[in-house]
């Protein structure tokens, strides 16, 4: 898998201690804002020229990604909008609370000016930037680089590893704000997506916790990746002490069509979370045949199809009755981020055309809000 010139692998300081199955649960909080006000932005753009013929989409087109599995990620500009045949590039940012005048905000000085050869200072780039509010849900701005760059100071943001800033004040940037009461549902929809990450993703802590005694007792890691698990339980354990141990097993594709082999008609949702654990782990390390390709593609299909029987009308994923159906509804929303996330890497990897794109994160979840009811019920009592 080659990374384009247009990537740059994630530094250190934006890794620190996670793996990257949590950083990637981290970049996809801006890719769940990202899809979800796209369609708004669209209209937006259609409105500002209704005699124009206009087009927006993510940079990438079905292709975009929302993190590379090389440990990269793109410098490629969040949005691009066609007005008739010129090409607008877009930057989201969404942050902060309600807008307060001494708030400061910030934007990368990368994606506001750039460097030209014997000039000292740097020239605006051909920029919009789009500015959502997390704690104002109704609010927006749209700025130019080149506004950025006449008004901002420059600095550093510690939240983004020290890396060069303009700092715009809030007084400054509320000039610029306009309302949108239909931004008010997008939000709620964002909210509820990133509810719902955070508590799928628990999953793998509750993992860590059940196989610490296993991780600790490793003895012989050269020995673990040599011999395939003879059953889906053992897989699984040998797939996440491999992953935690930064390791790969030999015969990798080998272990992964053994893998696939799991996927049958009596599988469960807790099952169905441990094979495609394994098969996110395996497919990471690896370069699929075609034939491969072809066999996961199936097997990625049918196991969506096989977690859609299993949803209820309160919101939950009901597999089994020995298991509580929070912790199967669990099981669920972590394996379809998962299988999201494998289709849409085969789309950007292998140019595959089996699979629909991914055009909003959790778009095989069967009902967003109930489920996230479900969830904040449950928490909460």
């Amino acid at each position: 898998m080659k990374l384009n010139g247009k990537t740059i692998y994630a530094q250190s300081s934006d890794i620190k201690s996670r793996t990257y199955l949590e950083y990637r649960k981290d970049m996809k909080k801006k890719a769940i804002a990202e899809l979800d006000v796209l369609e708004w932005l669209r209209n937006k753009v259609k409105r500002l020229y209704l005699k124009k013929k206009t087009k927006v989409y993510k940079s990438g087109g079905d292709k975009f990604l929302w993190f590379l599995r090389q440990g990269g990620i793109s410098r490629d500009v969040d949005f691009v909008a066609e007005i008739n045949d010129t090409k607008i590039e877009i930057e989201f940012q969404y942050g902060g609370e309600d807008i307060q005048e001494d708030y400061i905000f910030d934007f990368k000085t990368s994606k506001v000016g750039k460097k030209i050869k014997g000039k000292k200072n740097r020239i605006a780039k051909d920029t919009f930037f789009l500015y959502l509010f997390r704690g104002a849900p109704t609010k927006y701005a749209f700025i130019t680089a080149d506004w950025i760059l006449k008004r901002g100071v420059e600095g550093v943001a510690p939240a983004w590893g020290n890396r060069e800033v303009y700092k715009i004040t809030g007084k400054q940037l509320l000039t610029k704000v306009e309302e949108d009461i239909a931004l008010k549902n997008i939000w709620d929809s964002i909210n509820a997506k990133i509810e719902i990450l955070d508590f799928q993703h628990k999953l793998i802590n509750m993992n860590k916790d059940k196989l610490s005694y296993l991780l600790q007792g490793v003895i012989d890691e050269n020995k673990i990746v040599q011999i395939v698990p003879k059953d889906l339980d053992s897989f699984f354990k040998v797939c996440f002490i491999l992953d935690n141990l930064n390791k790969i097993p030999q015969n990798a594709n080998l272990w992964l069509i053994y893998l696939l082999s799991y996927v049958g008609d009596d599988i469960l949702l807790e099952d169905i979370s441990k094979i495609v654990y394994c098969i996110d782990f395996l497919y990471s390390k690896i370069e699929l045949k075609p034939n491969e390709l072809a066999q996961l593609i199936v097997k990625i299909k049918g196991l969506l199809e096989k977690i859609k029987t299993f949803y209820k009308e309160n919101g939950s994923y009901v597999s089994s009755l020995k298991t509580s159906p929070l912790d199967e509804t669990r099981f669920a929303l972590f394996s379809i981020n998962l299988l999201e996330d494998l289709i849409q890497d085969m789309i950007f990897y292998y140019s595959v055309t089996e699979l629909k794109p991914i055009t909003k994160i959790y778009e095989n979840v069967a009902d967003v809000e109930k489920i996230y009811k479900l969830i904040k019920n449950a928490t909460e009592s």
